[in-house]
């Protein structure tokens, strides 16, 4: 496992009415988390590999569908991979300075929490080749969906 990273397990509370699941508690992780963000992908998609230089911290949930989260330790060159989601209700924290993505499986909606506000005039957004051969054989596709910014990065 990489260091860091934690696991939480998701209790999922279900009854006719549908269900309900505590998403995150910010006395259980190691830093606050004041932004929320939330993703629609579809099937094929891959957002990634970002990092962050200065520490933001990730905390990763899949709402609806099936995510895979991919997470490159760059110095060490460890990976660290889940499925998470409808069949596996767990949230994954990621320390920022580890490089991250996550790939839908199916269509998806995903939400991250982080530790940092965005800054748009200074943003700590760097990348990872999706496709670096440290971990490109983690991701379910050869050919996967993605955006300018992450195709302009690929290998």
């Amino acid at each position: 496992m990489i260091e860091g990273i934690r696991r939480i397990p998701l209790r999922v509370h279900e009854d006719d009415r549908g269900w309900f699941l505590e998403l995150r508690r910010d006395s259980a992780l190691p830093k606050p988390m004041p932004q929320t963000n939330v993703s629609f992908s579809r099937a094929g998609v891959v957002r990634g590999l970002h990092y962050h230089e200065r520490g933001q911290d990730d905390l990763f949930a899949c709402l609806r569908g099936t995510a895979r989260v991919v997470v490159l330790d760059r110095v060490t060159g460890d990976t660290f991979t889940e499925d998470i989601g409808d069949d596996n209700p767990v949230a994954v924290y990621v320390p920022g300075q580890h490089a991250h993505g996550f790939e839908a499986l199916t269509d998806i909606l995903f939400c991250y929490h982080v530790t940092v506000e965005f800054d748009p005039d200074d943003p700590d957004e760097h990348t990872v080749p999706w496709n670096d051969p440290r971990v490109a054989h983690l991701w379910s596709s050869s050919n996967p969906t993605l955006s300018a910014r992450d195709a302009a990065v690929a290998s």
